[in-house]
């Protein structure tokens, strides 16, 4: 990921001169890599179910690295837009989540997929301030260089430090099920997330059009200087969201805080495209990248507590599609928008999709704090066993596994009677360990 954004502070000025530049180009180079990873994400995380992990996290990396490859040789915008694409194609995350699965066992599950999110969100940080660094010491290129590097040193790390024994193991928790995708596109409130990481992405994705000028011409900032001016605002941005959070969630005004923060995110771009001076840009971008770390913290938590019971990975999946398509439609319209309107036509363009996407919040339910249960079913009947777990009190739903002595039951810990299940967490009929509270 930190090679995929480590391009994002940079293109925009680096690009400028060649010979078949233009902003909707310039957009779609940005966003593409967008397109092949919503596209292939599923699939490729189910045919590692088939074929294996390793070789499809392998694989992926290469073609990284190939894609990395072709775009720091390239010398124009549409060589790069193909490098990007490329880059793309190696779309792992699914795949490494369900890795997660095969090394973890249950009452760690939620730590490392935290682990992998937050490294994901420190990648972007640090792609924002070294993305500048490289740039100004070894050139566009250099960047791709770093990247296929980075790729290759992923490939080591697979090789070497990854056992080569596991058994994989079919968990609805975290991985995909096509069978489920139709009654998740249904769910209102999960369409709602949906659409707002879409959003979210589309406009951070379309803002890299232009700040990378506002700073430059607008500010007069050097463009070696710029991977500090990154580092205030998201720097001051994750700390000013931090607050917010904390209060938002002792005193339950989790939705509360959720629509402001959107709201902020419109307002600030709605300014932005009728007025920029030295002093109130500055405040309206840690505006908008407070706005944006809050809901990017946010969101898929909510998408975690909110899926029906067993169907996380499908609806995961789902949700990093809609992310990776907003990447794509947000470079894409985007650029569009910057050729025939320019800066401030795109500022508006933002706006009114950040508007949408605060209307459509405004039915969103807050997620109650619901936690799933792993526990064995046995050899009972499974409608009978179903019934008999949904008569407790404290249980909200329950998915029994066809095929399987594994159910999933979501549970409200504050009434749950703990001793009224126990007897069915410890039994580990498949393999893992049942006892564990994730949510």
């Amino acid at each position: 990921m930190l090679g995929l954004f480590m391009i994002l502070p940079v293109l925009a000025l680096e690009v400028s001169g060649y010979p078949d530049f233009s902003p909707w180009l310039l957009g779609l180079t940005l966003g593409v890599y967008g397109l092949t990873q919503a596209m292939l994400q599923i699939p490729l995380g189910l045919l590692s179910d088939r074929i294996g992990r390793r070789p499809v996290v392998v694989g992926g990396l290469v073609v990284f690295i190939l894609g990395s490859l072709l775009a720091a040789n390239a010398d124009s915008l549409i060589g790069i837009l193909f490098g990007r694409a490329l880059q793309g194609m190696g779309a792992i995350a699914s795949t490494l989540m369900a890795m997660v699965t095969d090394f973890t066992e249950e009452k760690n599950r939620t730590k490392a997929m935290a682990a992998i999110g937050g490294s994901i969100g420190i990648s972007f940080m640090l792609a924002m301030m070294v993305g500048p660094l490289v740039v100004s010491y070894a050139g566009l290129s250099g960047v791709f260089w770093l990247s296929a590097t980075l790729g290759l040193l992923g490939i080591v790390v697979v090789l070497v430090t990854l056992p080569k024994a596991v058994t994989k193991t079919k968990n609805r928790e975290t991985q995909a099920d096509t069978k489920q995708l139709l009654s998740l596109l249904k769910d209102a409130n999960l369409m709602r997330l949906n659409i707002g990481i879409f959003a979210l992405h589309f406009a951070l994705m379309a803002c890299f059009l232009v700040i990378p000028d506002i700073l430059s011409i607008e500010l007069q900032i050097p463009a070696t200087e710029h991977w500090w001016v990154y580092l205030a605002l998201l720097g001051g941005g994750f700390f000013i969201m931090l607050a917010p959070l904390v209060i938002a969630e002792r005193r339950g005004a989790q939705k509360t805080s959720f629509i402001i923060a959107i709201a902020c995110m419109a307002l600030s771009m709605a300014v932005l495209s009728v007025g920029r001076n030295p002093w109130l840009t500055p405040i309206l971008l840690l505006v908008f990248f407070s706005g944006f770390n809050l809901l990017e913290a946010v969101l898929p938590s909510w998408m975690s507590k909110m899926c029906p019971v067993g169907s996380r990975g499908t609806a995961m999946g789902v949700y990093s599609t809609s992310q990776f398509l907003g990447t794509f439609f947000g470079g894409l319209l985007g650029g569009l928008s910057v050729e025939y309107a320019g800066a401030d036509g795109l500022f508006v363009l933002l706006a009114m999709v950040l508007l949408g996407w605060l209307i459509a919040s405004i039915g969103l339910q807050t997620p109650r704090a619901l936690h799933t249960y792993v526990v064995n079913s046995g050899v009972v009947e499974q409608q009978d066993f179903a019934k008999r777990m949904l008569n407790i009190v404290g249980v909200e739903d329950i998915l029994v596994v066809e095929g399987e002595p594994l159910a999933y039951v979501r549970v409200d810990r504050k009434i749950i009677d703990l001793a009224s299940i126990e007897p069915y967490l410890n039994s580990r009929t498949t393999g893992e360990h049942h006892g564990a509270w994730h949510q």
